[in-house]
């Protein structure tokens, strides 16, 4: 967990005048710049952290994206908390994007990786126990009493002698007045109150009367609607179009083309997955998107012509064999210990490319401003997980400070790692320039999963050495995939090569003396991105069915192999332990139905799944039951947790029995749910999630629960059929 030392000239707090409450704000070390007093003055203050106004209405900014997962309602349970606040009157909102809300962790602004808890609590929880002290020192004073005798509970300070209590609004002003005290002990976990409690969301009313506000919702004054088309292959060019046709459409306003060259001329190199675009212009979506069909815009295929998805696996499978591939593993003696083992066990996988499918298509508002002295100017609302990258890229392209543009963070409906791009809000804010007027871009749901940035594709083999006990000795891993890293997160390479394709694969658990860990880059002119759990989402397949494989041969229960080889990781063994007894996995299932099983670690969790399922004569895949047991350190809200589990195993199973971007003559093939498949409400399973509490520090839990889902499908696919499927989708 964090630890950042905050002085008393990095908190900032100010009496909220006009509203008579209190506004306490802070930078963080390293991160942003100090604030004047001047600066932080007032109710509306954009440092401030948490307000509370005369009613007692504590209201908390967060500096983190919301799309679903929760993060509005469990970081301010952590500030909460430290305050003693009513959780009734505790309301939550986005941070600004401004300074003082980066990451200290990261030095940026960006939610993703799982982290939101793990990477600001304790930080945050600096901020909720500096203003429960302000306010306890406030009613000492009023009441000329000693801090010690008074008690706070639910926002309510109370003094048992003289009988006498208030809330936290009344006494805001006054406490606004004060002097922040420094270096305040933060409470145990026997203290807490709402930490570990299913506290009720705080954006489920908004999301419920519609007063929530998402990308997609956003209006301005004199706003037109954009919508466009891209590259198929997506470095194809814009040969024809029929101009007259689409101003002929009733409300269509104009046409403008997005060339590449107004993106790489700037030295942009990473907005490349639509290197060609057009987009119509009209004053409704509804009239672009007929002024675009009537466009009829056509492209050459620039040469990708002979790419599938059928050629890229075969490459990747032949470049497993390369011998120029980077060691990012080696433990051991591999290869004397594989050539001196009782057998060894191969076994080559791949897994596809993957859509996002957010359930908000991507869109962007933006208003592009050229004041009368010549000053430019630009305002972004978008649903975006990476304020820092958006605003890094918009300057480069522009030739903006950062001061020039402003850029609101909305609601979104779903992320995954696809809000991360700034390709959909670039777009917007180049079309709002050159229309001269503030723009909404809506992409189609077409255009959304034909020009995702996808989950990579990638191939893995393993060569597994057992000795005469039946335990592996040696574990060869070869993996071969496309990379996510060089295009947004550069920094991260180990010497030049890409830690999210190999994570899940390097960093296995297993007690395996001998390990040697390879990856070799496959280029493809096919985007890749982040996608929920990233490399663990492939990987975690990969490793758990082939360690299914290992118990098969070596006529191992698969929880007993996983013991023996984690006898040195208590809480793997206490995730195993509990999972086995809830699933009942030691007695027979039902007629007909088969189970398998898994275990993984990503974003500092473990998680553990039992897949039980039938499977009928025509091959068709039902899942009955998904048993899951997570250790996800300290618990903040199990509700959020459970949640999160239960939509992270409905991905990976989507992912497992249906996922995969079909690749035809350099395009996508699919291009809408009704060939792209999500799992449907009357094909969810039955989910029983057991969550594991105690004192480690808070690991990720959005994206932990997809790894271990898709090879407990298909482990549970080999018990039933007796057939290893060792490449996605199972029903491809």
């Amino acid at each position: 967990m964090i630890n950042k030392t905050v002085n008393r000239r990095q908190f900032l707090k100010s009496s909220a005048i006009a509203a008579g409450g209190l506004s306490l704000g802070f930078a963080l070390p390293g991160c942003a710049p100090e604030a004047s007093s001047e600066e932080a003055a007032g109710g509306s203050d954009v440092s401030a952290w948490l307000t509370i106004d005369p009613e007692g209405i504590v209201t908390i900014r967060v500096p983190c994206s919301e799309m679903g997962q929760g993060v509005h309602t469990s970081l301010p349970m952590i500030i909460a908390e430290e305050l003693d606040a009513d959780w009734q009157l505790v309301r939550s909102e986005t941070a600004p994007v401004t300074p003082g809300f980066v990451n200290p962790l990261t030095g940026s602004r960006g939610t993703g990786g799982s982290s939101a808890v793990r990477r600001w609590w304790p930080t945050i929880a600096k901020a909720g126990a500096t203003a429960r002290d302000m306010l306890l020192r406030a009613a000492a004073e009023q009441w000329a009493v000693d801090v010690s005798e008074l008690t706070v509970a639910n926002g309510i300070v109370s003094h048992a002698a003289s009988n006498r209590s208030a809330g936290y609004g009344s006494l805001a002003a006054a406490a606004g007045a004060l002097e922040p005290a420094m270096d305040l002990p933060l409470k145990t976990a026997d203290q807490y109150k709402i930490i570990g409690t299913p506290a009720k969301r705080l954006d489920t009313p908004s999301k419920v009367n519609g007063s929530a506000l998402f990308g997609i919702d956003v209006r301005i004054p004199e706003m037109q609607y954009a919508t466009l088309a891209a590259s198929p292959t997506f470095i194809g060019n814009l040969r024809s179009m029929d101009e007259s046709a689409a101003m002929a459409v009733r409300g269509v306003q104009r046409i403008i083309s997005l060339p590449a060259a107004a993106q790489e001329s700037a030295g942009v190199q990473d907005i490349v997955a639509m290197p060609d675009a057009v987009a119509v212009l009209a004053d409704s979506y509804w009239q672009a998107k007929k002024g675009l069909q009537a466009l009829n815009p056509q492209f050459d295929d620039g040469g990708a012509a002979s790419i599938s998805d059928a050629t890229i696996r075969a490459e990747m499978i032949a470049a497993l064999s390369d011998e120029d591939a980077a060691v990012m593993r080696n433990d051991g003696d591999v290869a004397q210990t594989s050539s001196g083992a009782q057998r060894v066990i191969s076994a080559d996988y791949t897994a596809p490319f993957l859509a996002h499918l957010c359930m908000e298509p991507m869109n962007c508002t933006a208003h592009y401003k050229v004041a009368e002295d010549g000053g430019e100017s630009l305002e972004i609302w978008a649903p975006t997980q990476g304020e820092s990258h958006v605003l890094n890229v918009l300057q480069r392209v522009f030739g903006l400070s950062e001061q020039q543009i402003t850029l609101h963070t909305t609601l979104m409906g779903g992320g995954f790692g696809r809000r991360f791009e700034a390709d959909f809000v670039l777009q917007s804010a180049l079309i709002s320039k050159a229309a001269a007027k503030p723009v909404k871009l809506l992409w189609s749901r077409e255009e959304d999963v034909q020009h995702d940035y996808y989950r990579p594709t990638s191939a893995s083999r393993f060569e597994v050495g057992i000795d005469d006990s039946g335990r592996p000795v040696s574990w060869r891993n070869a993996v071969v995939a496309t990379s996510v890293a060089k295009r947004n997160f550069a920094a991260a390479l180990v010497n030049g090569n890409d830690p999210f394709s190999i994570e899940g694969a390097v960093n296995i658990p297993y007690d395996i003396p001998n390990q040697t860990v390879t990856l070799k880059e496959y280029h493809s002119n096919i985007p890749s991105g982040s996608w929920r759990s990233v490399g663990s989402s492939h990987n975690g397949f990969y490793v758990e069915s082939m360690m299914d494989e290992v118990a098969v041969a070596t006529g191992k229960d698969p929880f007993q192999l996983r013991r023996e080889l984690l006898q040195h990781h208590p809480r793997f063994i206490a995730v195993l332990n509990r999972l086995e007894a809830e699933s009942n996995w030691q007695s027979p299932a039902a007629a007909g139905r088969f189970r398998g099983m898994a275990v993984h670690e990503c974003f500092a969790s473990i998680v553990g799944e039992v897949a039980e399922i039938s499977v009928s004569d025509t091959g068709a895949i039902k899942v009955h039951k998904m048993t899951c047991v997570v250790d996800c350190g300290r618990v903040v809200n199990p509700s959020i947790i459970e949640s999160q589990l239960e939509s992270s195993m409905i991905d990976g199973l989507t992912a497992a029995l249906w996922g995969g971007v079909r690749i035809k003559e350099g395009r996508v093939v699919q291009s809408n749910f009704h060939d792209y498949r999500l799992m449907r409400l009357r094909e969810t399973p039955l989910m029983d999630i057991h969550i594991i509490d105690n004192d480690e520090a808070p690991g990720g839990i959005g994206e932990p629960g997809v790894p271990p889902s898709m090879p407990a499908l298909s482990n549970a696919l080999f018990a039933a059929t007796g057939r290893r499927v060792r490449s996605l989708p199972l029903e491809a």
